[in-house]
């Protein structure tokens, strides 16, 4: 039976949806997604393929899950690389849709798993921690530079309500942990490594689940963290990391600073690196992809038991 692959452009508000050479306009909302099942019901076997959104995506995917029909959730790095191989230049929802359409017909992206609940309020929870932890950062290098008396009233008063907000955040975090024990577990084995804190294995467990069932290639390129090798005839330029879930590397980068310092092994790695006289930077995006591997290798062989 022959796959039918329909492109999704999402937006804040509406869908596009192309679906064999027609193209449908529908609301990003519960009766748009109601109206896209029934278009997409049509076939017998259908797969849909969208971009992540930055979040407008997740209530139409959970619909399509909700209605146990295939789709892939692709980075859009990827598909901005497959239209410019394709030629495809110009930019709009349509054609956005269409390109979309191609890629899944071209390519045949694997279809990307449903979130459990307690995935889904996990990374709900560690996005809206990061998110406020950004802000009222900023609002504090904002504040230094004030010198208007009520505008700095006024920045105090916000920057008090952000640390309120983000006390409750990180106890909701901690009260989640504390129900879940399969999560609770995993943190458990990831803070065992030296380096890795609570925030690091929450942050990572949010924006890569599939942490524990994956081969060391696979997590270190979902992670962006595998390097691709610049080579042309007799040319070899260096390498470089790039696409994948940009979050991971950010919740790990941290983590890669002090495990360089406090862990035996990835200290011994990073210097080895730095002596043979590789960049700081390049070093320890390696320390980086260590780790990664090694908390894979952790959640993935329950009796391994690390180096003190």
């Amino acid at each position: 039976m022959t796959t039918i692959y329909a492109g999704l452009d999402i937006a804040k508000a509406n869908l596009q949806l192309h679906l064999n050479g027609q193209f449908h306009d529908l609301p990003n909302s519960p009766a748009g997604h109601r109206r896209l099942i029934e278009l997409l019901a049509t076939q017998e076997r259908v797969h849909v393929i969208c971009e992540a959104t930055g979040g407008y995506e997740r209530d139409v995917v959970a619909a399509l899950h909700q209605a146990a029909i295939a789709v892939s959730v692709l980075n859009p790095a990827r598909v901005r690389h497959f239209a410019r191989a394709q030629g495809q230049r110009a930019k709009t929802d349509r054609m956005d849709a269409a390109v979309l359409s191609a890629y899944g017909g071209s390519l045949q992206p694997k279809a990307t798993a449903a979130r459990t609940k307690l995935e889904q309020q996990l990374a709900e929870l560690v996005r809206r921690r990061l998110q406020l932890l950004e802000t009222l950062i900023a609002q504090r290098q904002q504040a230094e530079r004030l010198t208007i008396p009520a505008l700095r009233r006024q920045a105090q008063s916000l920057m008090r309500r952000l640390e309120r907000d983000l006390a409750q955040t990180e106890s909701l975090l901690t009260q989640l942990r504390e129900q879940a024990a399969e999560l609770d577990e995993r943190v458990q084995r990831l803070e065992a490594i030296a380096g890795v804190g609570s925030i690091t294995a929450l942050g990572v467990l949010a924006e890569l689940p599939e942490l524990g069932t994956l081969n060391r290639q696979q997590a270190a390129a979902l992670a962006g963290l595998a390097p691709h090798p610049r080579e042309s005839g007799q040319w070899q330029g260096r390498r470089t990391i790039g696409g994948g879930r940009a979050a991971v590397r950010r919740a790990l980068y941290m983590a890669a600073l002090c495990a360089a310092r406090s862990n035996r092994q990835l200290r011994e790695f990073y210097q080895r690196l730095r002596t043979a006289g590789k960049p700081a930077k390049v070093a320890l995006t390696a320390v980086m992809r260590k780790l990664l591997v090694l908390m894979n290798h952790v959640l993935k062989n329950p009796n391994f038991s690390l180096a003190t």
